[in-house]
């Protein structure tokens, strides 16, 4: 088996060619052609198509109607971020940091697993980082090496069996992971296993890789890694900690963004975005390139490959939502990008206007791009609460749109009298915008017009992103004119997808853009497609089967998503 598997990778040299961005690049990766210069920024008109999205993705959505979901909610939600620590002593108390730093992209739950004299200790937990881990918790968590992950459970109770990072022991030892991403073919490969005697705790798509791990009879444990890489299909960036060794690993499409650095002390770092790497001092080395194994030990870093080297198709959205606006993700600056995204859209679609405000806070840079573009002010006509809850208390008359109003404040003297231009990143169900417009000329607003920074979504993402079905997005449902009045602003206008495409320039064809095309890079293949937001379990009770309630039969072609990590 082993000997079967060495076909598998290929092993790469430390010392490796810079790529153009001064990014090293191991050398059996030729076909990557992930790191290129930054293309100059374009300006393009607006396409007047909609895409439309594919059949069996909206007949997944059609008996979708019963969802319901609170004001918070009506953003796309990123699954996790992963981080690792290797040669600190005070790995675990880094691992936290990082995690701090990668707070936005998850909060519901948080873990850590650490290792020490071929021990793995684990402290998981429901809620926020902070609320997670004590100066006690992390006293659990000695030794020199360790991962850590953050996650956003779909709705309900978060499932405590659920939070990573997954620990496991198997023939040689022990092994955690943790995960950012999503497999869409996880109910096969559990069925496959459950066939074979395969027992599991938890309804997550993450404890199939471990099971993998463990009927592996390839040797060393680096290559039991790569034969249960080869069997998944999806997004995956992962973090695995065994009792001596750290490994990073990403899929060939490269969906879902991590990086590696080193601190000043020699220690390396592995993290879901740069942000986490300057928190606690680690110098940005690389992306962890798609298809690679990256594995670090007392005798220094190891590279191997996947030897499946499709197209890149990394998630736009990193760059358009999900990322904090200080990091690096797939070599841009996130900043820039969305303010480039602000200004092309100020080029497409003007207006007439007194002032720009953005939704914040992620249509900040956008908005400040936009701004500049046209020379009108820029203020912060929105003000965000940060210290409102998951859940409040409502008075017994009630009050509309309440829950925007909880986290959003509108400043009379910026709006009244004013033609505002509102930027945000993108537009979902469409039912927050409608609130945040009504919100803006209850404020005195003259008018308002809403401008988005990114295309109309019309499709679910099924590579580790929390989106609703395409039937309950509206751009999948409505025109821009039919949102535009949906809203009930006075104009609207989304970035126009070929401007986009073009402003990324021959990077175009390495993101994903199945969320606005429909246009699937590695397409669900099983019976059911999963509707996000709308099912419960508490981790304890609930099982795969009891799941029916969050799940849509597809009709005539099949489909399926794992459950979303």
């Amino acid at each position: 088996m082993a000997a079967a598997a060495s076909s598998a990778y290929a092993a790469l040299p430390n010392t490796s060619p810079r790529t153009p961005n001064n990014t090293p690049k191991p050398t059996a990766f030729a076909a990557f052609p992930h790191a290129t210069p930054r293309p100059a920024p374009l300006s393009v008109s607006a396409s007047p198509d909609r895409p439309k999205v594919p059949a069996f993705v909206a007949r997944a959505g059609a008996d979708d109607a019963r969802v319901g979901c609170s004001d918070d909610c009506d953003k796309p939600r990123e699954e996790c971020g992963v981080a690792g620590i290797f040669g600190d002593p005070e790995a675990a108390r880094l691992s936290y940091l990082a995690l701090h730093a990668l707070q936005h992209r998850g909060q519901e739950g948080a873990g850590i697993v650490s290792a020490e004299n071929k021990v793995l200790h684990s402290v998981t937990g429901v809620g926020l980082v902070s609320e997670v881990f004590t100066p006690s918790k992390l006293d659990q968590l000695p030794g020199s090496a360790a991962i850590g992950h953050v996650r956003y459970s779909t709705a309900g109770s978060s499932m405590l069996k659920n939070v990573q990072p997954f620990v496991a022991g198997y023939k040689f030892g022990s092994v955690g992971v943790a995960h950012n991403g999503n497999l869409v073919n996880y109910k096969t490969l559990r069925a496959e296993l459950e066939e074979s005697g395969s027992i599991f705790n938890t309804s997550s798509d993450t404890e199939v890789v471990l099971h993998l791990i463990a009927i592996s009879k390839a040797r060393p444990f680096f290559i039991r890694i790569i034969e249960a890489c080869e069997r998944l299909k999806g997004a995956y960036s992962m973090v695995f900690l065994t009792e001596d060794k750290l490994v990073a690993v990403r899929d060939p499409h490269g969906f879902r963004p991590l990086v590696m650095g080193r601190r000043s002390n020699g220690a390396y770092v592995f993290a879901s975005e740069t942000c986490a790497l300057d928190l606690i001092e680690a110098t940005y080395v690389r992306d962890v390139n798609p298809g690679e194994v990256v594995v670090v030990d007392k005798d220094g870093e190891h590279n191997l490959c996947l030897m499946i080297q499709p197209q890149l198709k990394q998630c736009i959205f990193e760059h358009i939502y999900f990322a904090l606006p200080n990091s690096v993700v797939f070599g841009k600056s996130v900043y820039e990008s969305r303010s480039k995204y602000g200004e092309i859209l100020a080029t497409e679609s003007p207006v007439e206007c007194d002032v720009v405000i953005p939704v914040p806070d992620s249509g900040v840079v956008a908005a400040l791009g936009f701004a500049k573009k046209i020379g009108v002010p820029f203020q912060l006509g929105l003000i965000r609460s940060h210290y409102v809850g998951r859940t409040f208390i409502e008075p017994n008359q009630s009050i509309r749109d309440f829950g925007v109003k909880l986290k959003l404040a509108p400043v009379r003297g910026i709006l009244e009298g004013k033609r505002v231009v509102v930027v945000d990143d993108s537009i979902v169900r469409g039912t927050t915008s409608s609130k945040i417009v009504r919100l803006i000329r209850e404020a005195g607003a003259k008018e308002v017009h809403m401008r988005i920074a990114s295309p109309p979504m019309i499709a679910s993402c099924y590579y580790g992103v929390d989106t609703p079905s395409s039937e309950e997005l509206i751009s999948n449902r409505m025109t821009v004119e039919e949102i535009r009045d949906y809203i009930e602003s006075d104009s609207l206008a989304f970035l126009s997808f070929d401007s986009l495409k073009k402003y990324l320039g021959p990077d175009s064809p390495d993101f994903c853009y199945a969320c606005f095309s429909g246009d699937y890079p590695v397409k669900p293949s099983e019976e059911k497609v999963k509707r996000v937001g709308d099912f419960m379990d508490d981790g304890l009770n609930g099982s795969i089967e009891s799941l029916e309630g969050g799940w849509v039969k597809a009709r005539n072609e099949e489909a399926e998503v794992g459950s979303i990590v």
